[in-house]
């Protein structure tokens, strides 16, 4: 079987990693991006030195016209893929006092929008196909516990955490698993203006995780051992509470 995995926001950070990582373990890889072509085609080339195939959508997850076009013609074009990892999001912290609406919505719409946006396309074909596939959402520290600053970011986050578990009951009867990764605080692009020091006081382990860390995880759930996993949540954090 053609194990192809479509992965959101793959052309940088945790999404980059994943789709390394996955093309290390056999599974051709569909790479998406919204504004860095060169790091997507630098991902691209990286992926078919290892021996896998990969091609780029381009497309901003909170569109849901132009998502739901780009991903049906791929599909069409090439079939349906045995999985996806919705790791694409963003983060536009303010305090909620004085958060502006622009923030409330751009991240509701592209965090928790993007769940409908890209799987809505998919899920379909994947059960006429009949295949008993993978998807994989990532949610956060945030989504569990929440964090000051990160209101809109916390209920996006909380969002996928209640979605994925409705999914994965509607899908468990069609041998489709649905999970979610809840990763703590990574070395991303996300946490660079962070103090190190702050960081380490608010992890138990007194260290941020790696991109790595967290792409073994999706690497794992995307595979046959983990067929009887659905619906669960699975925190990659360093014992963060």
């Amino acid at each position: 079987m053609d194990k192809t995995v479509l992965i959101t926001g793959s052309s940088r950070g945790i999404g980059k990693e994943t789709a390394l990582y996955l093309a290390k373990n056999g599974y051709n890889i569909v790479l998406h991006y919204k504004n860095n072509l060169d790091s997507a085609l630098s991902v691209k080339k990286e992926i078919e030195a290892l021996g896998q195939t990969a091609r780029i959508l381009n497309f901003d997850i909170k569109e849901r016209y132009d998502a739901k076009t780009k991903i049906e013609n791929d599909i069409k074009e090439h079939g349906i893929y045995y999985g996806v990892v919705l790791n694409a999001g963003i983060a536009e912290d303010n305090v909620f006092p004085v958060m502006e609406d622009s923030e409330w919505d751009e991240v509701i719409n592209t965090n928790l929008g993007g769940f409908y946006n890209v799987l809505k396309p998919i899920i379909m074909p994947m059960i006429e196909k009949r295949i008993k596939g993978r998807i994989i959402t990532l949610s956060s520290i945030s989504g569990l516990k929440g964090n000051r600053g990160q209101v809109n970011y916390s209920a996006s986050k909380a969002g996928i955490i209640g979605a994925t578990k409705a999914l994965s009951l509607e899908l468990a009867k069609r041998g489709i698993t649905v999970n979610c990764v809840a990763p703590g605080i990574i070395e991303t692009d996300m946490i660079k203006d962070i103090p190190p020091d702050e960081i380490k006081k608010l992890i138990p382990m007194k260290r941020t995780g790696t991109p790595r860390e967290v792409a073994s995880l999706i690497n794992y759930l995307l595979s046959e051992d983990a067929s009887y996993i659905t619906g669960q949540v699975i925190s990659v954090n360093g014992g963060m509470a």
